[in-house]
């Protein structure tokens, strides 16, 4: 084991081979449940069934490590929209990119169900990033006068969620996109009504 307990970072190519893994596993187990052969998911991913095992030893680390991948992908868009989007529209950027997670996670409910039956728990520490990632993005949006100061980042993620409930499925996506507007209208801050100070 390296000095310090740390893991050596993969090389490129493995990296690379494990995140063809990653993406492969995504769509077939959002497509097929978590019954999908993993031979499958590694021919969609151009890799050999070793290299898949050499990465995820057992089905339930890959489908939590695809969980946490998409969790990532998610939580990292934060700063990255914010880098290049005033923070209003980085905002509403991320929310779009929420619902992407949740469709995600949606077609992976019945393998991400099979991991915890297992004892798995793909969920640990979800809900600790997300806000986090939130709250980067209402922090700027205050800042720049454009989200109001008020709004509790649980809060905007339990609307978020309500929205993914409602319209999440690929055929309401424009109703879902409707839906995002009008939220973002209830972030915006707050006219002072004449005559109040």
């Amino acid at each position: 084991m390296p000095a310090h307990g740390r893991t050596r970072p993969l090389r490129a190519d493995a990296r690379r081979n494990r995140d063809q893994v990653l993406d492969a596993a995504l769509r077939a187990f959002s497509a097929g449940g978590p019954g999908v052969p993993l031979e499958a998911v590694a021919r969609d991913a151009g890799v050999g069934i070793a290299t898949l095992y050499r990465h995820f030893p057992t089905r339930e680390v890959l489908v939590e490590a695809v969980y946490r991948a998409e969790l990532g992908r998610l939580c990292d868009a934060a700063p990255a929209l914010l880098g290049r989007l005033p923070p209003a529209a980085a905002l509403r950027a991320w929310m779009d990119a929420f619902l992407d997670y949740t469709t995600a996670k949606r077609g992976m409910a019945d393998a991400l169900r099979a991991v915890i039956a297992s004892g798995g728990d793909p969920f640990a520490h979800s809900r600790e990033r997300m806000v986090a990632a939130v709250t980067s993005l209402l922090a700027a949006g205050d800042a720049a006068g454009t989200v109001r100061p008020d709004v509790e980042p649980v809060d905007l993620l339990t609307g978020l969620a309500g929205v993914a409930l409602a319209a999440g499925e690929p055929a309401q996506r424009a109703q879902a996109g409707r839906l995002l507007d009008l939220f973002m209208d209830g972030l915006r801050p707050r006219a002072t009504p004449p005559g109040r100070p």
